[in-house]
């Protein structure tokens, strides 16, 4: 691999671990607040939390963007936002009548989904990289599934969510080296606050006391989830297949296992244990045929 590919897959991890941990902050913060104004609070945080670095980008650039660029940008991030509102509102819905392991599970599911559009996208992959894929959804149903499986209305909610997180990491495979990763995150979280906030003000009741009452999860969700993790998934991909850039990204559900045994005192099963190995074997496999195509390609 190449150290621009090592510090991707580096930034999509920390991403990755961010989110895991956002799992208890998401199920504490919805004790509080509906889906939509949590949504709104958390991803209006994440963009204001972007300000200080875009003046400091500002500063440093000698050119100024001009007027066609700022016009691309700004539909670029209201694409990108929009497509993340849906899969982010899929999820805190589906949420609400499912288990936090089986949601997991099922939005997980992009790690599968996204090399199937790849094909259609004319993307040629490996069979490391489908073997990569298969270790991983395997892992991660033994990390999440604990109980019977069946099918609900809530997890088909779950689903489409995945879906549109397929669509979001292949959008930004698309425009991540076209477009100013800050400002392109910035304009990303600004839609998906507004749409959140406009769809909260006809389904729920936003009340000031109770979002200062949620407080602590909504300013991780809000900084750190957002602000931080999605903004190096969205620089880490510059530098990262949409495929590979999925499986990195689902060993979220590995870090939410040990986030739930280290913060909220959950059990950890040898299950577990197992499904966390096999995520990592995915992700390593998934890898494999680059270093093994560099070596070939220098013998020869």
């Amino acid at each position: 691999m190449t150290e621009k590919t090592i510090k991707s897959n580096i930034m999509l991890l920390a991403a990755a671990a961010i989110w895991g941990f956002a799992f208890v902050a998401q199920r504490v913060g919805m004790q509080y607040l509906g889906p939509f104004t949590f949504n709104f609070v958390r991803f209006m945080l994440g963009g204001f939390s972007l300000i200080p670095l875009i003046i400091i980008n500002n500063r440093k650039q000698s050119l100024k963007i001009e007027g066609n660029n700022k016009k691309n940008m700004l539909v670029v991030g209201l694409l990108l936002g929009t497509v993340l509102f849906l899969a982010s509102s899929f999820q805190q819905i589906g949420i609400i009548g499912t288990s936090v392991g089986k949601a997991a599970f099922i939005t997980g599911l992009y790690v599968i989904i996204v090399p199937f559009l790849s094909v259609f996208l004319n993307q040629k992959l490996s069979i490391n990289a489908w073997l990569g894929a298969i270790s991983s959804i395997v892992g991660l149903y033994f990390i999440s599934i604990t109980d019977r499986f069946y099918i609900s209305t809530y997890d088909l909610l779950e689903f489409g969510g995945a879906l549109f997180y397929a669509l979001h990491i292949l959008l930004i495979d698309y425009f991540s080296n076209k477009i100013d990763a800050i400002k392109l995150a910035f304009y990303q979280y600004l839609t998906c606050s507004i749409l959140s906030f406009f769809v909260s003000v006809f389904t729920e009741k936003i009340i000031i006391y109770v979002i200062f009452q949620a407080i602590i999860p909504i300013l991780y969700a809000g900084i750190c989830s957002v602000g931080i993790a999605y903004t190096l998934q969205i620089v880490g991909q510059k530098n990262a297949k949409p495929f590979y850039a999925a499986i990195i990204l689902s060993m979220e559900s590995v870090f939410a296992t040990i986030g739930g045994f280290l913060i909220l005192n959950e059990n950890l099963t040898i299950k577990n244990i197992l499904g966390c190995l096999l995520m990592f074997l995915g992700m390593f496999l998934s890898q494999l045929k680059n270093d093994v195509q560099k070596e070939s390609a220098a013998i020869s």
